[in-house]
């Protein structure tokens, strides 16, 4: 008999020691973060739903925008072609805007409905808390008491054991209870971290939504801007493409010359080993319209180039695409050429050092999101496509360089780019992208 109260008695109090954890741990759920709309979770549900096939069909359209625009890349020595894919690249922008929107407000139902189910759980761990606390409470009772005392308290053997076979069953339902409320305090985690994942892709969106508006601007500007000094004429625009073309020669020949006087030299051990997939793609469709080096355009094309073969990757993407970092690092160069009239280079570019020796380069973007000294991560969006600078149509030429070979360099004394910031480097430091991507 001593045993059997031994073994009761310990048994309650280790009930008793779980229990007291697990007030402590869930001490906190009945907090309620944010009130709830009177919208049933089916209702919110519904909205969402309806959102979701509204997204799809934007989709579809942006893809024909972007197949229709890709199309008319390769005319863009035509006027009527160039300002035909800027009134595709409008619509298709319309369309990403109106996209974003709709994402934005099925975040925002999302988290309404998120926001429901977490005031409904935060009820259910209060009544799971109050079952546990009663049995609690009468399990306190009697947890002090040996066997034979609880046997001496009846007047009766019969209720005596009636007694003890409740007190059985209420540690059965008491282990029942917390297990109740640890599965609905799990579900609760579960749906508060995606409240706030919601809440951040929100965050994001919105960024987004302010990125394309900039963009739709950027690239009403440049027709205006060309209608304006063509006057709808081909050969005033051919004659526009010349100019452009002889002082990105020009330009061309300072920079040679600037990044001789820097003797960036890079020794071989210094160069990061080349494998792929070091980087990652900066964009999420990759179609290249130019490679590295001494590429068939680059090689017929001196007075471009001069000579010296492509430096960088390009890839076709419309005005308005967004554009990632391709490894984690921290922003070392945010410029845009396009303030020096008459410097024909990067436009807007930023520049990314990393630190296993890399540094890469993103150019001819419409929109810069990221500030010098920001530290991105993988991944992350930090502009959008554009046709800024020296482009023969919208592209991000993508650049990967030996880090201790480059420079961000101010041009003190230029033709037409005195007092431009951009990247210089040794003929060295500049790496093939494939080999790492």
């Amino acid at each position: 008999m001593q045993f059997v109260a031994w073994r009761k008695k310990n048994l309650v109090n280790g009930v008793l020691l779980v229990l007291t954890s697990l007030l402590i741990i869930f001490g906190n759920a009945n907090a309620q973060d944010v009130s709830t709309q009177n919208a049933t979770p089916t209702d919110l549900q519904s909205k969402i739903d309806q959102r979701s096939a509204d997204i799809k069909s934007l989709e579809k359209e942006i893809l024909q925008y972007e197949g229709q625009i890709n199309t008319l890349a390769s005319q863009a020595d035509s006027l009527n072609s160039i300002i035909k894919s800027l009134d595709l690249t409008k619509k298709k922008l319309t369309a990403q805007i109106k996209l974003t929107e709709d994402k934005i407000a099925t975040a925002k139902v999302s988290i309404q409905k998120l926001d429901s189910q977490i005031s409904d759980t935060e009820q259910t761990v209060s009544s799971d808390k109050r079952s546990v606390s009663s049995a609690f409470a009468i399990l306190n009772q009697n947890s002090d008491k040996s066997l034979p005392e609880i046997i001496l308290s009846h007047d009766s053997i019969s209720s005596s054991l009636d007694s003890l076979n409740k007190l059985g069953i209420l540690s059965a339902n008491l282990l029942d209870d917390i297990s109740s409320l640890n599965k609905t305090k799990m579900t609760l985690n579960y749906n508060k971290t995606a409240k706030e994942k919601a809440k951040s892709d929100l965050t994001t969106l919105r960024t987004q939504l302010n990125d394309q508006q900039s963009a739709i601007a950027s690239a009403e500007s440049e027709k205006n801007q060309l209608l304006a000094d063509t006057k709808q004429s081909q050969s005033a625009y051919q004659k526009i493409l010349d100019q452009k073309m002889a002082l990105k020669n020009a330009f061309e020949q300072e920079m040679q010359s600037y990044e001789q006087s820097l003797h960036l030299t890079v020794a071989r051990t210094q160069i990061p080993h080349a494998e792929s997939g070091v980087l990652s793609y900066p964009v999420d469709v990759v179609r290249i319209t130019q490679y590295f080096g001494n590429t068939d355009f680059s090689t017929a094309n001196p007075q471009i180039y001069n000579g010296k073969g492509h430096t960088g990757v390009d890839f076709g993407v419309s005005i308005g695409t967004p554009v990632k970092a391709a490894l984690t690092g921290q922003v070392v160069g945010v410029g845009n050429t396009d303030l020096y009239r008459g410097c024909e280079s990067y436009g807007k570019w930023i520049m990314i050092k990393h630190n296993d020796g890399l540094s890469t380069l993103y150019a001819h973007l419409s929109v810069q999101d990221v500030s010098i000294g920001d530290t991105v991560s993988t991944g992350s969006i930090i502009g959008l496509s554009g046709n800024t600078g020296y482009s023969t149509g919208p592209h991000l030429h993508f650049g990967v360089y030996a880090t201790a070979g480059v420079a961000i360099t101010k041009f003190v004394n230029s033709r037409n780019c005195k007092g431009a910031t951009i990247p210089l480097a040794d003929f060295s430091a500049y790496l093939n992208p494939l080999s790492y991507l």
